[in-house]
């Protein structure tokens, strides 16, 4: 039987997201996630080493962030994506096999070192496909679902840990967080790739760093679109972090703490189901959309009650619908042949940025209630709003917010 040309792309379509899905869920179905700070804690490693670590972490995936990227614009992206679970499931035999301070490290390092090379090579990939199978208006729809099968990985993984835990310890919670990892790789090698790598060594990693760096330099589109990734994205992904002590300040019983939180997640994974939709938002639609969620944020963590939780996780449900329609718009904006690169450049601002906030959090949290941080927090949020509402409406949408064609 021959299949139609408008069930080809079909067909190739659905072979690419449910390959894609399943790659998501499985990266992020880590068991280690919730209860890793207390094994180091276990071990005996004091506060000042344990923070160490985070940092060691942050500053690995900065290193290997655009690098990577580039690397992914010259070999093959799908490769980079398999081997990147393989380092992280190194990482975890270790911690657990033989629980030390430099095992953590080295650890950390191959986590850190995983993630960067899936950052930009998966976007990449993802676009890519879609646009050669004529699809790429989809885009925005399938990477919100697949940020919603990672986040509601972490969700399971939050309720599995302590049953596992509990049952077998550390090593249980370990072999399961490396066995997500395996299959996470194998399903990697499945996702489609018609996309020839150009293999050329470094002088053509290097020339597409510098293509990638120039591209961003003399295009005000794309450096628009690249520096409001970070500015969408940064500080709701520090805030996540602290989450659980805002919840604990408002006096409710530290076993309800984690079925509030579980619940900010449960909203922000439903919201990102919403991302194909909230597409047509446009950049002014955009702007009320973060200025939206901004003033949930305020009021939520303001109310300092259970009840403003629920507008806390609506607050991170706008952000993250937000920060997948700014991947978006720069998806749309840079040409094919630098895609991972400059996706990468994006995630390293995010990366900066992050650990700004982390910073000023640490300073006024010295002195300030978490709700208060919260509240202040959100003022870059309106900002950022303001900013883009104003270019919006100067330009009346910019023919940069649709895909290109070839």
């Amino acid at each position: 039987m021959t299949l139609s040309p408008a069930r080809v792309p079909a067909t190739g379509v659905r072979r690419l997201t449910t390959t894609l899905y399943g790659y998501a869920f499985l990266d992020d179905l880590v068991l280690l996630y919730p209860v890793y700070a207390l094994l180091f804690a276990d071990t005996g490693l004091p506060l000042w080493q344990i923070s160490s670590l985070f940092a060691l972490w942050s500053v690995t995936a900065v290193v290997l962030e655009v690098p990577s990227g580039a690397w992914a614009d010259t070999v093959s992206r799908r490769r980079l994506l398999w081997i990147g679970p393989l380092l992280t499931a190194v990482g975890f035999t270790l911690w657990v096999s033989v629980p030390s301070y430099g095992a953590f490290a080295v650890g950390f390092i191959l986590w850190g070192a995983g993630g960067a090379l899936g950052s930009g090579a998966l976007e990449a990939l993802v676009y890519d496909e879609l646009e050669r199978l004529g699809s790429a208006e989809r885009y925005a729809r399938v990477m919100g679902r697949t940020r919603a099968a990672r986040l509601l990985a972490t969700v399971v993984a939050m309720g599995l840990a302590g049953p596992v835990l509990a049952l077998g310890g550390y090593e249980a919670v370990g072999a399961a967080s490396v066995l997500a990892c395996l299959l996470a790789a194998v399903t990697a090698t499945r996702l489609p790739e018609h996309r020839v790598p150009a293999e050329k060594g470094s002088t053509r990693w290097a020339a597409t760093l510098r293509a990638g760096a120039a591209e961003a330099r003399g295009d005000r589109a794309v450096r628009g679109a690249l520096l409001l990734v970070p500015a969408v994205a940064a500080v709701w992904g520090a805030l996540d972090e602290y989450v659980s002590l805002l919840i604990r300040d408002l006096g409710v019983a530290d076993e309800t703490v984690p079925y509030l939180v579980l619940l900010v997640w449960a909203i922000v994974t439903v919201g990102s189901l919403f991302a194909g939709s909230a597409e047509r938002l446009g950049t002014r639609g955009l702007a009320a959309l973060i200025a939206g969620a901004a003033l949930a944020l305020t009021v939520g963590a303001g109310a300092r009650t259970p009840a403003g939780i629920v507008l806390v996780g609506l607050a991170f449900a706008g952000f993250q619908l937000a920060e997948v329609l700014a991947d978006v718009r720069l998806q749309h904006r840079i040409d094919d042949a630098r895609r991972a690169t400059l996706t990468s450049v994006a995630s390293l601002g995010t990366e900066l940025v992050t650990v700004a906030v982390f910073g000023v959090y640490t300073l006024l949290g010295a002195s300030l209630a978490h709700s208060t941080v919260f509240v202040i927090l959100s003022v870059p949020y309106l900002v950022t709003a303001l900013v883009l509402g104003r270019a919006g409406g100067a330009r009346n949408e910019s023919p940069g917010d649709r895909p290109r064609t070839q």
